[in-house]
């Protein structure tokens, strides 16, 4: 069974949103928050799961899934909720590989945030991005240097172990928007359409080109699509952990626990690496960048092209669907064009992580709602695990996102 859609996905969710958000949750709050690595684990791999499965059986996206079986009101909030996440997650990403890029090089993001975006455009558009991702996610295991890093800083074990399997919770708005920003780049909008879709491709690519083609999968497919995505879950929980650890054994411990610039994140990697450590993160943070960005205007083309039944898809060239490229397109400026505001980078990407976290609940009930309707999913419609853990992180998503916004109002 080769590894594939679950994969990337895992990677891609590791983008620099995430990065920052678990660097600032472990330099603002220690050991905290370790426990919700293993804590949102099941969750969001379960979510995954239902995704991939909704692809895999329906033959369909699951934009397309929701024109086919539900109101098109349902399918308008799900594209605009996502839409409006993806641009500002698209000008967070390439802001933060910007800041990195300049950190190294001392190249203005005035500068490499358009060569960036035009160079993603480029690839996505006219190359094939299964083969460009297949390389890049080798750049991302760059980011097991925290593993290594974590260990050299020499923790508190006694108190890591603790704080993983401890729940720690405070009732004050920095640490509800610090859970919520984590919640919100690990249970990500983006990835519910993008891995429905990416199931749907990888179905395209071994010649079921025609809906009826797809419709239905093995009992097979449907246990390697477990395995994938529990491993690309897993790749992206751990990195967030030892990421957290990380900062909290070095940046928290020496009492920087307000992380400005992604220099003071790359402080974190000291300990391994000296003065290469600006080296590292910077490869790591543009590496996931590079895999990000095109997952998230990807994810956005996909919903619209489907919304309005267009031609689609990324092996296809530009004149077969114009149209869904034009998307993926606008999407990538919407966030260049963002970028031109100047928000602080690190600040920009701990936003779009909170804002994830908010606009995901009444999409996860979407995505619930279609997993467990027999119409779409006949005898592989969730079982009880799959709802116990898929209505477990919708209701943890909105509770935290409704905790919140209840202490922005206060």
């Amino acid at each position: 069974m080769v590894l594939g859609p679950g994969l990337v996905t895992g990677a891609a969710d590791d983008d620099p949103s995430g990065i920052a958000t678990y660097s600032i949750a472990g330099a603002s709050l220690g050991y905290g928050l370790l426990w919700a690595a293993a804590f949102t684990f099941p969750l969001m791999a379960a979510i995954q799961l239902v995704c991939a499965r909704i692809g895999l059986v329906s033959g369909r996206g699951l934009a397309g899934t929701l024109r086919q079986h539900y109101p098109r009101s349902f399918l308008y909030v799900a594209c605009g909720l996502l839409l409006i996440a993806n641009v500002f997650n698209i000008a967070a990403d390439l802001s933060g590989m910007a800041d990195a890029v300049e950190m190294l090089t001392g190249l203005s993001s005035h500068v490499s945030v358009p060569v960036l975006g035009a160079f993603l455009i480029f690839v996505t558009v006219y190359t094939s991005y299964q083969t460009f991702a297949k390389y890049l996610k080798w750049l991302t295991a760059v980011l097991f240097a925290y593993v290594v890093a974590a260990f050299l800083a020499k923790p508190d074990w006694r108190s890591v172990a603790w704080a993983t399997i401890v729940p720690t919770v405070r009732w004050n708005l920095d640490w509800i928007t610090t859970f919520v920003g984590v919640i919100g780049t690990t249970i990500s909008p983006y990835l519910f359409f993008w891995q429905a879709s990416h199931e749907v491709e990888e179905e395209k690519a071994k010649g079921r080109t025609a809906v009826a083609q797809r419709r239905g999968a093995s009992e097979e497919e449907l246990r390697d699509a477990c395995v994938d995505v529990t491993t690309g879950m897993l790749f992206s929980n751990v990195v967030m952990y030892f990421i957290m650890l990380t900062t909290a054994a070095t940046l928290f411990r020496a009492g920087h626990t307000s992380i400005d610039s992604s220099r003071q994140a790359a402080e974190a990697l000291r300990p391994l690496a000296g003065n290469a450590a600006y080296l590292l993160y910077t490869l790591g943070l543009v590496g996931t960048g590079l895999l990000a960005v095109p997952v998230l205007a990807g994810s956005a083309s996909y919903a619209v092209a489907e919304l309005f039944r267009w031609r689609m898809g990324l092996d296809l060239r530009f004149r077969q669907a114009w149209r869904f490229y034009v998307v993926l397109g606008a999407a990538m400026i919407g966030g260049i064009v963002l970028d031109a505001l100047d928000i602080n980078p690190v600040r920009m990407l701990f936003t779009s992580a909170i804002l994830n976290g908010v606009l995901a609940p009444p999409l996860l009930v979407l995505v619930m709602l279609v997993g467990s309707n027999r119409k779409v999913m006949g005898r592989h419609a969730n079982g009880v695990w799959l709802n116990v853990l898929g209505w477990s992180a919708t209701v943890v998503t909105a509770a935290a996102a409704i905790a919140f916004l209840a202490g922005l109002v206060r």
